[in-house]
């Protein structure tokens, strides 16, 4: 069986890519998504291995130590999340169409390490639909709200680093595109 190509999603800030990942993995189950690694300690509801892999702080240093992270960041200067290198190359090894759900600085290390992968970045219909999201989450105050905000102008301004660009205007319409840009026929 010939290795299929990893497919890296990546996006600002509030554009959606949870929802949209949340409706690639109910929709189109024979495509296989990362479980990232994270120090952060499991929230009510959370799984082991099905919304994360939960580490220790040294465990995690271990795995950056022994290359076995395919990209790893601290995020907000607190937790560290991480995409165990393992799991993506047995999946893809077997044929198995794999998926990266993962934030810019994340999409630019496995870029650097695996330049075959296909790159897809997530935008939203216009700013002020991405303001709109980020402000009607109610998950963030004034001041987050604002940091976040600054850091979407950034990362909006990447998109051109990526091979597509998939609009996020419509979930179904958005991950049934992704799943097209990964040579998976979308369902009618």
């Amino acid at each position: 069986m010939e290795p299929a190509r990893l497919t890296v999603l990546a996006g600002p800030t509030a554009v959606g890519k949870g929802t949209v990942s949340a409706d690639l993995r109910k929709r189109y189950p024979q495509v296989w998504l990362s479980v990232s690694a994270t120090t952060r300690k499991a929230r009510p509801g959370e799984i082991e291995g099905v919304h994360y892999h939960f580490a220790s702080a040294d465990e995690f240093a271990r795995m950056v130590a022994d290359h076995e992270l395919l990209e790893w960041a601290v995020v907000h200067g607190r937790h560290w999340y991480g995409t165990p290198r393992a799991a993506v190359e047995e999946r893809l090894a077997e044929g198995v169409p794999a998926l990266l759900e993962i934030d810019l600085a994340g999409a630019r290390q496995v870029r650097a390490t695996m330049p075959e992968a296909r790159f897809i970045f997530l935008a939203p219909p216009s700013w002020e639909e991405l303001v709109r999201r980020l402000v009607g989450r109610g998950t963030e105050d004034a001041e987050e709200r604002e940091r976040r905000l600054a850091t979407a102008k950034v990362e909006l301004a990447a998109a051109d680093e990526f091979d597509h660009v998939v609009i996020n205007d419509d979930v179904q319409r958005a991950t049934d595109e992704i799943v097209s840009l990964m040579g998976i026929t979308p369902h009618s």
